[in-house]
């Protein structure tokens, strides 16, 4: 079985305040979420300011269109600079998603790093290979593209990166 990660980069034109809220707010999460994946944010008591602890309930269509229950818990919290989020239950073994935030000149780096199992042993590891890695690709791809949406595009030649590797 393999762990496999992710690591994204993006350069916002905002200050860190404003990416900091956006970002560290659950109800947002829906509107950089590709709509094809039917995500929706199904907890009632989640709040609005992020805390360690802070448990966060999702449904999610990632196949077929079939919905699945995805809880993740906020393990790890400092303000405008990064936070955690864990799956407790959820179609992966494991999912650690980091976001990191960097004030730069003219905006914030904001870089995100998962590590990801996918449950099945070496059919998961297929899954991955066929599917689960462009699947997700392509999700952290739109997101670029809504952040870009939504908060402007970085001037100059700076390229967004996503960069995948498995670990043994």
């Amino acid at each position: 079985m393999s762990t496999f990660s992710i690591k994204t980069v993006q350069n916002i034109p905002t200050d860190i305040a404003k990416a900091w809220d956006f970002f560290s707010n659950p109800a947002n999460l829906q509107t950089i979420t590709p709509e094809k994946l039917g995500f929706k944010i199904l907890s009632a008591h989640h709040g609005t300011v992020m805390y360690p602890g802070q448990i966060i309930e999702y449904k999610v269509k990632p196949v077929m269109g079939i919905p699945i229950y995805w809880m993740t818990e906020i393990t790890h919290v400092r303000d405008r600079q990064f936070f955690v989020d864990e799956q407790r239950f959820g179609p992966y073994q494991l999912w650690h998603h980091q976001h990191h935030f960097r004030e730069i000149e003219g905006g914030v780096e904001m870089t995100d790093i998962v590590h990801y199992r996918i449950p099945l042993g070496i059919i998961g590891n297929l899954a991955n290979a066929m599917f689960v890695k462009n699947q997700l690709r392509g999700i952290f791809e739109y997101r670029f593209s809504r952040v870009e949406e939504l908060f402007g595009k970085w001037p100059g030649s700076q390229v967004n990166s996503i960069q995948f590797h498995k670990a043994a």
